[in-house]
């Protein structure tokens, strides 16, 4: 039996010029990274920046506010890619939306 693709939305860490026509850019600052407390349910705990970011994105997107895009580039530091893959994980919403998929052209 063949696995189901994961249909969730990649998010690369790389520069805004390595974007393509499909893919939307999505500036953070290095604060947007960390996200909320770890306590208390996930409907109770404050969304981190990066959360909400991508929560605005994608409902944007589901609307046809935003021109339809495959993937989003984070322009980040390779230092700051573990934090971006963490922040993308401590949100349950985030995480069954978006997927960190790597560096762009790695």
């Amino acid at each position: 039996m063949k696995q189901a693709d994961d249909m969730r939305v990649p998010v690369l860490a790389g520069r805004a010029e390595q974007a393509a026509t499909t893919d939307v850019v999505q500036p953070l600052l290095s604060a947007a990274v960390s996200g909320g407390h770890a306590f208390g349910c996930a409907c109770c705990q404050p969304r981190g920046a990066l959360a909400a970011a991508l929560a605005g994105l994608f409902t944007d997107r589901a609307r046809g506010r935003v021109p339809y895009f495959a993937r989003v580039i984070v322009p980040c530091a390779p230092a700051d890619e573990p934090a971006l893959a963490a922040a993308l994980l401590a949100d349950p919403v985030t995480a069954a939306r978006f997927r960190f998929a790597g560096r762009l052209g790695a």
